[in-house]
């Protein structure tokens, strides 16, 4: 007769069970340690109850129980299994110590090894052995056995003990083992035995590490895609920072994440933090460089830094706040900014252990993203810097333009009009032909002085510089082709390059209307709130108004953005254009918010030349 089908497939999945249970089942004798023990017979009733064991600990590992429920549960089986009085399973740490992952008591009275309970390695026990030759052992008399796991054992009244590895792809994981609280050793097939449940708890143990790192993966990129939206989005670096300093802190699992920018002379000022305590951790705090720190070890070799006992291997001011704040274990990662090195982004623990040793790679991405928000910004400020350059050189060209128009040209034309006046006065009687063509030539002088006068007041108008913004748009709306309507809320003065963008909108806006619009009416409404100069310009043309067309809204919004202002246009077909201007009134130099008088508010005021 065969197996049943479903006993087939466990033990074809598990060979090491297999070649137990297959072994046990001939009579065979079974190798301990390597050498050959005493042929030992079992009862069919104990081969089906060994393979229903392994198969209901197969089936926790295939439906992806945790670990620690499958470490209980073989605890368990191999305690009923083998009639042991105790089962203990231990991982090995990597600093040569046992720490207590599972275990099962028969007479229900304490475990063994309480869950998360540790001991240093070392002596001659079955934990320790296992741990330096990689294979099963055995200890048959407590006087046997020496080091901190035997004393553990004579206190608990620990008799005789077989331990088997855990090997999880290829590497000692760690051991699972029987304890007797009698003097009779353990059969020699107890080794065997437990082989077969060592085999399912490795993959169980690989699995979960398989789930665990993928899930670490793909949290460590959702945290960096996050950030990386905000980079994209040319989100402001101290929003940005921010977002790093939390995303990183909650990844890494640590208690604290700093920021901090560096001086030339090796300074750091903190930008941004995150802490996972209650008490929230300065920001804007400037640290001198010098003594062991992460700061000051980042800033002198360049590189990644970490130090994993914090109180007392650290000295400088930085290392100060750190223990006040409790740190024992830190690491730091430089942020390096198209080569040069621009900050540091630090991690911290308050707990009493070294901080993972991958913790620089995952801190890396982070980093690369701080160095990726700051060379953008910085790009755009010096994009910024330079179109304001360009706007004021223009600025400046064109009032040089409008001065050299009103002091050379206008008034020869304005000194020859009078010169000829002055020859008329002297034409003979009777010349009157004469006398009509200097009228003419007087007259189209005068013509001349007034488009020459216009083209100034449009290049750079005499009235915004002498009384601001608030009379020349009265100016301009009198000069308009069409009838305008102004809602002026402000008289304040404003910086010269906020007057002149705001003037220069509202002209082209009010050209545009007249020209291409066919509006036979326009809006101007001025204000000034929350820091910003508010402008729109609305007409009841028949819009259909594309700004690609044309390069007059082209160059104003090149214009307000080098002040760092925004430009909207809104012109649905069949129901006008609005143009809304909003500009920055910290921008430029200037006397902002001077309270003027409105010249035209004063009788006839000024003339321009």
């Amino acid at each position: 007769m065969g197996q049943p089908r479903e006993d087939r497939e466990v033990i074809a999945a598990e060979p090491h069970a297999a070649a137990s249970v297959s072994a046990i089942s001939r009579g065979a004798r079974c190798p301990v340690g390597g050498q050959e023990g005493p042929t030992t017979v079992v009862s069919s009733d104990q081969i089906v109850q060994e393979r229903a064991a392994l198969r209901r600990v197969a089936a926790l590992v295939a439906r992806a129980t945790p670990p620690e429920r499958v470490f209980a549960a073989v605890a368990a089986e191999i305690g009923h299994l083998l009639g042991s009085d105790l089962v203990g399973i231990s991982r090995y740490d990597p600093d040569d110590t046992a720490a207590a992952v599972g275990s099962w008591s028969r007479h229900g009275d304490g475990l063994p090894f309480p869950l998360g309970t540790w001991v240093p390695l070392g002596g001659h026990n079955a934990v320790t052995l296992v741990f330096e030759t990689g294979r099963p052992a055995r200890i048959d008399t407590a006087a046997d056995a020496s080091g901190r796991p035997a004393d553990h054992a004579r206190k608990k009244g620990f008799r005789a003990v077989v331990g088997v590895p855990i090997h999880v792809e290829g590497r000692l994981w760690g051991v699972v083992m029987v304890i007797a609280l009698t003097a009779r050793p353990f059969p020699p097939d107890t080794e065997d035995r437990l082989a077969g449940f060592t085999a399912l708890m490795a993959t169980a143990i690989a699995n979960t590490q398989a789930r665990w790192e993928l899930r670490r993966f793909a949290e460590g990129e959702a945290a960096l895609r996050r950030v990386a939206t905000l980079v994209a989005r040319a989100t402001p670096p101290q929003e940005v920072f921010t977002a790093v300093a939390t995303e990183a802190g909650r990844l890494l699992t640590v208690d604290f994440t700093v920021l901090g920018r560096y001086e030339p002379t090796g300074a750091a000022t903190y930008v941004a933090a995150w802490t996972s305590t209650d008490r929230p951790f300065p920001v804007g705090v400037r640290v001198e460089p010098g003594g062991r720190n992460i700061h000051t070890l980042v800033f002198e070799s360049g590189r990644s830094a970490r130090i994993d006992d914090y109180g007392a291997t650290t000295s400088g001011s930085a290392a100060h706040i750190g223990r006040e704040w409790g740190f024992h274990a830190a690491v730091g990662m430089p942020i390096s900014v198209e080569g040069r090195l621009w900050g540091c982004v630090s991690v911290a623990s308050m707990r009493d252990e070294p901080l993972p040793p991958d913790t620089e790679v995952r801190l890396a991405g982070f980093t690369e993203l701080v160095a990726t928000a700051i060379a953008k910004a910085e790009a755009q400020e010096a994009l910024t810097a330079s179109r304001a350059r360009i706007v004021t050189a223009a600025d400046t060209a064109r009032r040089r333009i409008e001065r050299d128009l009103h002091d050379s040209t206008q008034q020869r034309l304005v000194s020859l009009a009078l010169r000829l006046r002055t020859a008329q006065l002297a034409v003979p009687p009777g010349a009157d032909e004469l006398d009509r063509q200097l009228d003419e030539v007087v007259g189209g002088l005068a013509d001349a002085v007034d488009e020459l006068r216009e083209i100034a007041r449009g290049i750079h108008p005499a009235m915004l510089a002498q009384g601001g913004l608030h009379p020349a748009l009265k100016a301009l709306a009198r000069r308009s082709a069409i009838p305008v309507r102004l809602d002026l809320l402000t008289r304040e003065r404003y910086p010269e390059p906020i007057e002149i963008a705001a003037y220069s909108c509202v002209c082209e806006a009010l050209t545009n209307a007249a020209k291409h619009a066919r509006a036979t009416v326009a809006d101007v409404h001025l204000a000034s709130r929350d820091g910003l100069l508010h402008i729109t310009v609305r007409d009841d043309g028949h819009g259909g108004a594309d700004p690609r067309r044309g390069s007059g809204l082209i160059g104003l919004t090149d214009r307000v953005e080098a002040l760092g202002g925004h430009l909207s246009l809104r012109s649905p077909s069949g129901a006008g254009t609005t143009v809304h201007l909003t500009l920055p009134l910290t921008t430029g130099t200037g006397p902002p918010h001077t309270p003027v008088i409105d010249p035209s508010d004063q009788g006839p005021g000024p003339v321009d030349p």
